[in-house]
């Protein structure tokens, strides 16, 4: 994880920034409480609720940790807004909101291409390094492309770019 880059939407960064606050100024201090509060049941050799606090405690410094690298290391993407009217030209890229037909059934899905850590693809957003995304990235509206780095390649179309 040291330097490497990690794509996110300004929505996404702002989470990570929230989630890392959350964890810095309120969880921290609530574990600190279970950790006085398991000191005091007595002998620490035996007390399992110690030793589930230290193990909170061990969780929340480990993904401080992370959101502090993928926050140091975040590069933010441009999204589309979906009202501006795609150019002629536009390709697919990081951000944008795509519209293709699988042309094995013609259902056609819509996604948002987004980094890694923002991906969600029950909820349309798409990481830029699913073997679909990188099939699609750099092409245009009514380009036909074979998703291949599957176990059955198939087909989509790209209908619209947002």
């Amino acid at each position: 994880m040291p330097n490497e880059k990690f794509y996110v939407t300004k929505e996404g960064y702002n989470d990570l920034v929230k989630e890392h606050e959350e964890l810095v100024h309120k969880t921290r201090a609530e574990v600190i409480v279970e950790l006085q509060e398991a000191r005091a049941q007595g002998d620490l050799s035996e007390n399992a609720d110690y030793d589930a606090a230290r193990e909170h405690q061990a969780q929340v410094e480990a993904r401080i940790r992370e959101l502090e690298a993928l926050i140091k290391n975040s590069e933010i993407i441009e999204e589309s807004d979906g009202k501006k009217k795609a150019a002629k030209n536009a390709v697919v890229k990081l951000g944008s909101v795509v519209t293709l037909k699988d042309l094995s059934d013609n259902v056609e899905n819509t996604f948002s291409i987004v980094g890694s850590i923002e991906a969600d693809p029950l909820n349309g957003k798409l990481s830029n390094n699913t073997p679909l995304a990188e099939a699609i990235l750099d092409h245009k509206v009514g380009d036909v492309v074979t998703v291949s780095r599957v176990d059955e390649p198939y087909d989509v179309e790209i209908t619209k770019i947002a």
